[in-house]
């Protein structure tokens, strides 16, 4: 029968952006997510379906939604919300209805923050290929280490700007959402909405672009939230401060600063290298540490945290 996995949502103004993933499952299988503790490669051996029905309730109105090929949806809806966190029925077609939480961010919002997760909020050593399938399918999911005061400086900063939005933008298949959303909650980050990619192969290459996902969310970000400012956390194994350097010049109205965490020598070797440490042309603020504590510090010099 078929069965939803919602994600956090987010929205604004008079809407919000449903998403969830929709899979087979056993009629007598427990509700919610997949079993905890449980090894990466479960993740991936749901049987998404394609283009199922979804009906969602939110703010007394009801929207018939449908699933893509890989059985995720992602749809925005009207709806009358209130600002802040607050939840909506979500239900496949022949399923009972379950509740997904999503956040209403205020209009009078003027910053949040936008984080990449591996080795940024999780040491994973990506991208190595070898190393990233080995954390995706053979890894425990409470084998995975948080990056040291991470949590505490996401803490600070929503404390200090309540309201703030607070979104998780990963490389990662939607497959690994509910262990992510448990990772995050274990170790006391935020909640904020996760923005993941499909697995699998598009029409014209074996795997998705890690990089035009994560560039086409923020500009997304950038339209959706003109008034916002994004801290943008990232790290300097991948791409992010390409993505982010990039983003900057074409948007330096959406950006408060980049926060890019250095990957210890070890983390660095098994991450294949640093990305390159050229002139980013941006007028944005950059801050370089190795932990949450040293960007912390960083950040109060700029006047972002107190």
């Amino acid at each position: 029968m078929p069965r939803v996995i919602p994600f956090a949502g987010y929205g604004g103004d008079g809407w919000v952006r449903v998403l969830a993933r929709v899979v087979l499952a056993k009629p007598d299988s427990p509700r919610g997510d997949l079993v905890q503790g449980a090894r990466g490669w479960r993740s991936f051996t749901s049987i998404p379906l394609s283009h199922a029905v979804v009906t969602v309730t939110a703010g007394g109105r009801t929207h018939t939604l449908t699933a893509d090929r890989g059985g995720v949806v992602d749809d925005r809806i009207p709806v009358d919300l209130p600002p802040g966190r607050t939840t909506i029925g979500i239900a496949a077609e022949g399923d009972q209805p379950i509740e997904a939480t999503v956040a209403i961010i205020d209009s009078s919002a003027r910053f949040g923050i936008v984080s990449d997760v591996d080795d940024t909020v999780m040491v994973t050593a990506l991208p190595r290929p070898f190393l990233a399938a080995w954390n995706t399918f053979v890894l425990n999911e409470h084998a995975r280490r948080p990056v040291p005061g991470m949590s505490v400086l996401y803490e600070r900063l929503t404390k200090q700007h309540p309201g703030a939005p607070v979104i998780y933008l990963s490389t990662g298949a939607w497959n690994v959402a509910p262990t992510l959303t448990r990772f995050l909650g274990r170790n006391l980050y935020p909640k904020g909405a996760l923005l993941l990619t499909d697995w699998g192969p598009t029409h014209d290459r074996w795997f998705r672009s890690g990089q035009a996902h994560k560039r086409g969310s923020l500009r997304r970000l950038a339209e959706e939230f003109p008034n916002v400012r994004w801290l943008l956390v990232g790290d300097d194994g991948q791409h992010d401060e390409e993505l982010y350097a990039e983003f900057a010049r074409e948007h330096p109205e959406s950006v408060a600063a980049i926060a890019i965490r250095q990957l210890t020598p070890g983390e660095a070797v098994l991450a294949g290298g640093r990305s390159a440490a050229e002139e980013r042309g941006t007028a944005a603020q950059w801050i370089y540490s190795p932990d949450g504590a040293g960007l912390s510090d960083q950040l109060s010099e700029l006047g972002i945290l107190r």
